[in-house]
C-alpha cells in the first residue's frame, strides 16, 4: 500500500514538472526576442538555430507543446483522482479537483510562465532541444490535429492557408515600436522616424505631393528676364516651367543651370536660351508608392517628378526632401519660410490651415486622427460634414471638434482642432535640433 502510494505520488509529481514545462517552454519560446536569436545564430549559436527552427514552424510545436501540456494535466488529474478516492472514499472526487485545481494552475501554469516571461530569451535556448524533440516525436499526432482544425474552420467558412500569418513583419516591428514608446524606452522623435519608414510602403505619393494649386510654376513664354527673376526669387532650386496652361508642363529649370549660364553668358540675358536648360519633366502615377518612388529617385539619381492621375492631368509635384520628411519630419532650410500652418494653443486646441496634412498635424500634437479617407484636415471636416461647412460651424467627430474659421470659396482655409477626451491632451511638442 505504501509502495503504490508512493509510486503514485511521485508520477503525479512528475506530470506535474512535465506540465510546468510545457508551459514555460510555450511561453518562453513566443516570447523571445527573434532579433536577438537571429543575431546569436549568426555567431554560430547551435540552440539559438533550433529557437528559430522553432518559431518557423510556429503552429507545429504549439501544436505539440498544448498536446504534450494537455496529456499531462489530465494524467495528473487522473491520477490523483484515483489516490483520493482511495484514501477518503466518495468525497475523494471533490478534494481531488479542488487541490490539482490549485497546485495547477499556481506551479503547472503561472510560476513557470512567470519565469519564463522574465527570463524569456535565456530559457528559450534553455529549452529548445527539448521542445524540438517532442515535436518531432509528437510530429504525427500534431498533424492529424492541424488536417482536423482546418477542415473544421472551413465548415464555418474560416479558411486558413498553410502559411497563414496573423501579423506581417512590418506590424510586429510597429507594435514593438508602439510597446517601447508606451514604456519609456522609444522617444517620439524616434517612434515618428521608425514607424515613417515603414509607412512608406502604404503611403503614395498623393499623400505628400504639393498640389498643382500651390506649386510654384513659372509661365515659359514670359520674356527672359521675367524668367531669371522669378527662378532667382522662388525660395526652390528646381522650379516647373509652363506653356499654355498651368498644367501643361514642359521643363523643369535648376536654378544652378541658370546661374552657369549665365555667367558663360556674361550676364547678358539676350543670349539664354531658356528652353535650351531646362530638362524634361518626368511624370508619374500619383498611385505610386513612397518607397517604389523613394527606390525611383535613387536610381534616377533624381529629385524632383511631376505627378499625374490615371487621365494624365497634372495633380501638383513630388520631391525627394518631401518623402524624406516623411521619415525625419519637417526640414527647414535657410531657403525656406517659417511654417505657420499649426498653432497650438494655451487651451490645447489648434488653428490650423485646411489645407494642412493629417499625418503632419498627428506627428507634431501626437493625435491619431484617421487619415484613410482624406489627406488633409480640411478635406477630414468635408468627408465626415458630408457638405462644405461655412465659417463659424462646428463638428464633432473622432474625439475632437473642430471649428472653421474661415473659408474661401470652396476652400476651408483655417480652423481650430480641439481634443475633447482629457487623456488626449496635447502633449509639447518636441523641440528639433537646429
Amino acid at each position: 500500500m505504501t509502495l503504490g502510494l508512493g509510486l503514485t505520488l511521485g508520477a503525479i509529481l512528475g506530470l506535474l514538472l512535465a506540465s510546468a514545462f510545457f508551459s514555460g517552454s510555450e511561453t518562453a519560446l513566443t516570447a523571445a526576442s527573434r532579433a536577438k536569436m537571429h543575431a546569436l545564430e549568426k555567431d554560430d549559436n547551435a540552440r539559438a538555430r533550433v529557437v528559430n527552427y522553432l518559431l518557423t514552424i510556429r503552429e507545429r510545436f504549439i501544436g505539440a507543446i498544448l498536446l504534450g501540456n494537455s496529456l499531462a494535466n489530465i494524467a495528473a488529474s487522473a491520477l490523483a483522482t484515483s489516490l483520493f478516492l482511495t484514501l477518503f472514499g466518495e468525497a475523494g472526487v471533490v478534494y481531488a479537483t479542488v487541490v490539482m485545481t490549485v497546485i495547477v494552475v499556481l506551479f503547472a501554469e503561472v510560476l513557470p510562465k512567470t519565469y519564463a516571461i522574465l527570463n524569456a530569451d535565456r530559457m528559450a535556448l534553455a529549452v529548445a532541444p527539448a521542445v524540438r524533440f517532442v515535436v518531432a516525436v509528437l510530429a504525427p499526432v500534431t498533424a492529424t490535429m492541424q488536417f482536423l482544425v482546418r477542415h473544421t474552420l472551413r465548415l464555418f467558412g474560416v479558411s486558413i492557408s498553410d502559411d497563414a500569418e496573423v501579423l506581417s513583419a512590418h506590424e510586429e516591428i510597429r507594435g514593438a515600436i508602439a510597446l517601447h514608446h508606451k514604456e519609456g524606452g522609444v522617444k517620439k522623435l524616434d517612434r515618428d522616424m521608425l514607424g515613417g519608414v515603414l509607412d512608406l510602403r502604404q503611403l503614395t505619393v498623393s499623400d505628400i505631393m504639393v498640389h498643382r494649386t500651390k506649386m510654384d510654376a513659372i509661365d515659359a513664354d514670359l520674356p527672359t528676364d521675367q524668367i531669371v527673376d522669378a527662378a532667382l526669387k522662388s525660395s526652390h532650386t528646381r522650379v516647373p516651367l509652363w506653356r499654355g496652361e498651368r498644367e501643361e508642363i514642359v521643363g523643369v529649370l535648376h536654378a544652378k543651370t541658370l546661374l552657369r549660364a549665365l555667367r558663360e553668358a556674361g550676364g547678358d540675358l539676350s543670349k539664354l536660351d531658356i528652353m535650351g536648360l531646362v530638362t524634361p519633366p518626368w511624370f508619374v502615377p500619383d498611385t505610386t508608392t513612397l518607397k517604389d518612388q523613394l527606390n525611383a529617385f535613387l536610381k534616377r539619381k533624381a529629385h524632383f517628378a511631376i505627378v499625374v492621375d490615371e487621365y494624365g492631368e497634372v495633380m501638383g509635384l513630388v520631391t525627394l526632401e518631401d518623402i524624406i520628411e516623411e521619415i525625419v519630419g519637417d526640414i527647414t532650410d535657410e531657403t525656406d519660410i517659417a511654417s505657420i500652418a499649426a498653432r497650438p494653443q494655451p487651451d490645447g486646441s489648434v488653428i490650423v490651415e485646411g489645407s494642412v496634412p493629417l499625418r503632419d498635424l498627428n506627428r507634431l500634437m501626437d493625435w491619431d486622427l484617421p487619415d484613410e479617407e482624406a489627406t488633409t484636415v480640411a478635406g477630414l471636416v468635408i468627408h465626415e460634414a458630408q457638405t462644405i461647412p461655412d465659417a463659424g460651424q462646428a463638428f464633432t467627430f473622432h474625439d475632437f471638434r473642430f471649428e472653421v474659421l474661415r473659408r474661401q470659396r470652396n476652400r476651408l482655409t483655417s480652423l481650430r482642432v480641439t481634443p475633447l477626451k482629457p487623456a488626449r491632451q496635447v502633449k509639447a511638442p518636441e523641440s528639433k535640433a537646429s
